[in-house]
């Protein structure tokens, strides 16, 4: 049997996902946390084969969370949930030390096929994200301006830019407005960029658009 944690921050999309795992053979949920601390702690207490992260947690990010656990228990399984499309998240999950990353628009099939080619020790990706990683590849281009950002700091250009204020991405992130305004003068800073319409402009003209 292959047992299961669930690290997500909405009580009814851990619910959703406990009715689709616990109906697939073989699998059973037997952890259920909302933020990187509560995970932990269960991690550090109970024996789980495989962690079902979302990258979007209150407090630390789910990336966060995942490169303490490829470090803290590098044998522990991790697949990447999230809102955010692949083209912004997941070669960095990958690169941090999840096996496979996950859209949440997915079907409940791509679901459990994603878990069981990580449970047998398989990465899984889509084909979008294997041509992604081709081209990733094959191109010799100047990387992107937002690649010099750190994990946290991507996620808030990536809200801001879909012209969500600092008021609202604090309280979505569980963060103080003022440590919110800490990043965003650090990402201007690092991109060169002077205000958030230029944010907009860049998310925009770089595809980043979070998908709801």
């Amino acid at each position: 049997m292959t047992d299961i944690l669930i690290v997500d921050d909405h009580p009814i999309v851990r619910e959703g996902f406990v009715s689709l795992v616990s109906r697939a053979k073989g699998f059973r949920v037997t952890g259920e946390a909302a933020n990187a601390d509560e995970a932990l702690n269960l991690i550090r207490t109970q024996r789980f084969d495989i962690v079902l992260l979302d990258i979007s947690l209150p407090g630390r990010s789910g990336v966060d969370l995942l490169k303490q656990l490829h470090a803290e228990f590098p044998e522990l399984r991790v697949l990447m949930l999230s809102v955010y499309p692949e083209k912004q998240f997941a070669l960095r999950c990958l690169k941090a030390g999840a096996q496979g990353y996950l859209a949440k628009e997915s079907t409940g099939g791509e679901l459990i096929t994603a878990i069981r080619t990580v449970v047998q020790g398989k990465r899984y990706v889509t084909h979008t994200l294997a041509q992604q990683l081709a081209d990733v590849v094959n191109l010799d281009t100047t990387n992107p301006l937002h690649d010099s950002l750190s994990d946290r700091e991507f996620e808030i250009l990536c809200m801001l830019g879909q012209g969500k204020s600092v008021a609202q991405v604090a309280s979505i992130l569980s963060l103080s407005v003022p440590t919110v305004h800490t990043y965003r003068a650090r990402i201007l800073a690092k991109m060169n960029l002077e205000s958030n319409a230029d944010l907009i402009f860049y998310v925009l003209e770089h595809h980043l658009v979070i998908r709801h």
